[in-house]
């Protein structure tokens, strides 16, 4: 393998784990506001097949009181950084509910 391909490959894995991270931290938000992950990520995705990346993301997870906030806007912002406009549209939903509750 040359240096190019070395370095592709790097760039490939480091945006892998920097996705895993923001699949688990929408995983963490939806379990500290009562909602279901896999539900909200259907509801933005209904024709995708199960994400098995975000079932994996979920055993990592804690119980809300365990967790550490993570504010609404983080987790727009990271969900839009990464080119997620559906789901994070779904997520502003269930802010927008939140709110009015």
């Amino acid at each position: 393998m040359n240096k190019k391909e070395a370095m592709e490959e790097q760039v490939i894995r480091k945006y892998q784990q920097d996705e895993e991270t923001m699949i688990l931290l929408f995983a963490q938000w939806c379990i500290n506001h009562d909602l279901d992950p896999e539900a909200l990520y259907q509801r933005a995705y209904p024709h995708q097949p199960k994400n098995h990346v975000l079932t994996k993301m979920m055993e990592r997870t804690v119980s809300k009181e365990e967790s550490e906030p993570i504010s609404n806007q983080l987790m727009l912002d990271v969900l839009q950084l990464f080119g997620n406009d559906d789901l994070a549209f779904v997520v502003h939903e269930e802010i927008a509910k939140q709110s009015s509750d």
